[in-house]
């Protein structure tokens, strides 16, 4: 029998989030009153323009960034695509990434190698963390780009970047952090970052899907991936969705303001349940640095249980969650970063993310705590 969507658990705020009502009701007041092309000339198009400028100025204010750094693009894999091809346009080279990166930069530089771009590998410990030392074998005059991402979106790592910040500022190499995961959940200032350019996306903290941005630092070249209109200071052609927008810059605001207060809500939730499944589902292995991670995320593994079969159980009993990253649902294969770390099969084949919001409640944990050592149980048995 079903459970009915009243009762369910969703635990798989890394793929999406729930949009807060505030931004729906925002979003909804933008389409129906500035509904102008914000490019055209007349009064009507200029107050559209004039909303998405507002929006731009405070997402950038709240990023610590300037206006005119910040391009809306159509979400975090745009953004991704565009910071990667738009810096790779010279001759063949290498890029510089760590193993077990998103889907959209994998198969952006997959796509690359038809023009000689090669993958230097920067290697993850046991933990998921950047192994630092590595970057000094690297051949640096071979580099063109170095991109990775700040927050993993499969096990919530969050890496160190002033090294490899600093190297790239010394060989004047672009640096790209995807920051989709990040952003909204922890502290982050683009002009402290020493990055050159920032890939986030409205929808993981609690904003309209469809909306994104990258951030470029002022004065970096980046060669537009879409040819049409002088939009976006002619980085992105395309009529901009203003309503979107604003819904983005005002669920950016409200994550920015609540955002200690959101993250000790989470992070004592993450850790209950980590606490209850350990005590239930013995053995249990909880992937990743649990020092320096995510408040809201916990990927562990449940070894003996195969982690599709567990997965399509755990939603029959009510509890959305996911395998690792919505973008790649649907491969068999074992999570790349958890081959990268090192883990043995039993552990990555187990293995599933359990991701919160500030929007679940501890009635929810228990009740989630009750239902999934059910389930591993029964497996088991």
């Amino acid at each position: 029998m079903s459970i009915p969507a009243s009762q369910r658990i969703f635990l798989d705020n890394n793929s999406t989030t729930r949009l807060l009502d505030e931004v729906v009701d925002l979003v909804a007041e933008q389409y129906r009153t500035h509904y102008a092309n914000p490019g055209s000339a007349h009064a009507d198009g200029r107050q559209a323009r004039r909303v998405l400028e507002d929006a731009r100025e405070l997402i950038a204010s709240l990023l610590g960034a300037k206006p005119q750094e910040v391009i809306f693009t159509s979400g975090g894999t745009e953004s991704i695509n565009l910071a990667i091809q738009g810096f790779l346009t010279g001759a063949p080279g290498e890029i510089a990434l760590p193993a077990g990166e998103h889907p959209a930069t994998v198969n952006t530089i997959r796509r690359l190698a038809a023009r000689g771009i090669k993958q230097a590998l920067i290697p993850l410990d046991a933990e998921g963390r950047l192994q630092t030392e590595a970057l000094n074998q690297f051949a640096w005059d071979q580099i063109q780009l170095v991109t990775l991402v700040l927050a993993h979106n499969e096990t919530g790592v969050i890496q160190e970047i002033a090294p490899l910040a600093t190297l790239c500022e010394e060989h004047r190499i672009p640096l790209h952090l995807d920051c989709v995961q990040a952003i909204g959940k922890i502290p982050f200032q683009f002009q402290d970052s020493g990055a050159t350019a920032v890939s986030l996306a409205a929808h993981k903290f609690h904003g309209p899907r469809g909306i994104g941005a990258l951030i470029v630092k002022e004065g970096a070249r980046l060669h537009p991936q879409i040819a049409g209109g002088h939009q976006e200071r002619g980085k992105r052609a395309g009529t901009e969705p203003v309503a979107l927008a604003a819904g983005m810059a005002r669920a950016l605001e409200c994550a920015v303001r609540d955002r200690d207060q959101r993250a000790q809500h989470v992070a004592k939730l993450r850790d209950r349940l980590q606490q209850g499944l350990s005590e239930q589902c013995e053995p249990v292995v909880i992937n990743g640095s649990q020092l320096h991670r995510l408040p809201n995320t916990l990927n562990i593994s449940f070894p003996g249980l195969d982690g599709e079969a567990l997965l399509i159980s755990l939603d029959l009993a009510g509890i959305s969650c996911s395998l690792g990253s919505a973008c790649a649902s649907g491969s068999r294969d074992p999570a790349p970063v958890l081959l990268a770390m090192g883990c043995a099969e039993r552990v990555y084949r187990s293995a599933v993310r359990l991701s919160l919001s500030f929007l679940n409640t501890s009635e929810e944990i228990e009740e989630a705590i009750s239902r999934i050592s059910r389930v591993v149980n029964q497996l088991r048995s």
